[in-house]
């Protein structure tokens, strides 16, 4: 038999638990500026859906310069994408794995691009890949390579401010991963890189598909290192933020239309990513 006024018992009420907490209320100055953030939030994006011309969506979505923005999108940020899986995946494992002096202002240098402005970015590619770069000089001069203004340029420009996410989900799932299951297969007689073939990469597959596809949506909204390292031409570096930025002058049913498919990507970046990185009820 229970006694009475006893929290959690048959007589007393239950104030424990996250149940117990949300029915205390929420504080009015704490709702008031909570309600105004969400719309803030959400009312550009319900005014996107509201002001969409969708009788003629249709017709946008197929006219030849949206598609070709949209398959040129497509393809760099897929390509950006594989690029960052080959150099991210092994330097994510370098800061998780291993110890060496500057580690940590490595991984600092390794996340700049997150809170580094693209437009900042594009002109460091320029300064560094351009014509009379650092590299690019020396690129031009021996095999007559020039990234630029190109379609490898926007891949580039991709690349360079979407490999971070991959780098640091990787980084984070291989710190949360058992290093006893890589040990152990180096003492079977396994290389290391075989112990990582074979044994942590199937392991931290979940979050280098996280990162993976963190990246690509980052990739294929990239506009400020794009436009400024790669230009603004159709069909060959024009991708869809560009084409979106370029239509709201001339043809804003365009912009609006281009904005949805961005809108809907984003949208089914965070569906596909709620079990890992969102909470739940």
């Amino acid at each position: 038999m229970t006694s009475p006024g006893k929290p959690g018992t048959a007589a007393g009420p239950r104030t424990g638990g996250p149940r117990g907490r949300r029915a205390r209320g929420v504080p009015l100055p704490l709702l008031v500026p909570g309600v105004v953030a969400l719309a803030f939030l959400l009312l550009p994006l319900l005014a996107l859906l509201v002001r969409a011309p969708w009788r003629s969506l249709p017709d946008q979505l197929t006219s030849a310069e949206v598609w070709q923005a949209l398959q040129l999108s497509l393809v760099t940020a897929t390509a950006a994408t594989g690029v960052s899986l080959v150099l991210g995946v092994p330097l994510a494992w370098l800061l998780a794995r291993t110890d060496f002096p500057g580690r940590r202002l490595v991984r600092a240098l390794v996340t700049l691009p997150l809170v580094l402005p693209p437009v900042v970015g594009g002109v460091a590619l320029l300064l560094a890949l351009g014509r009379n770069g650092v590299v690019g000089k020396w690129l031009d001069a021996w095999f007559g390579i020039t990234l630029p203004f190109t379609t490898a340029g926007v891949v580039i420009a991709e690349a360079f401010v979407a490999m971070p996410f991959l780098v640091i989900s990787v980084e984070g799932t291989l710190r949360a991963a058992d290093p006893r299951y890589e040990e152990a297969a180096t003492t079977l007689g396994a290389s290391r890189f075989t112990a990582f073939r074979r044994v942590t990469l199937p392991l931290i597959a979940p979050g280098v598909a996280a990162g993976a596809v963190l990246a690509w949506a980052r990739a294929l909204g990239e506009f400020g290192a794009t436009i400024t390292f790669a230009g603004n031409f159709p069909g060959r570096t024009q991708t869809m933020p560009l084409a979106v930025y370029l239509a709201l002058e001339n043809d804003p049913e365009a912009a609006i239309s281009l904005s949805l498919v961005l809108l809907a990507v984003s949208i089914a970046v965070l569906a596909g990513l709620r079990d890992r990185w969102l909470t739940g009820t």
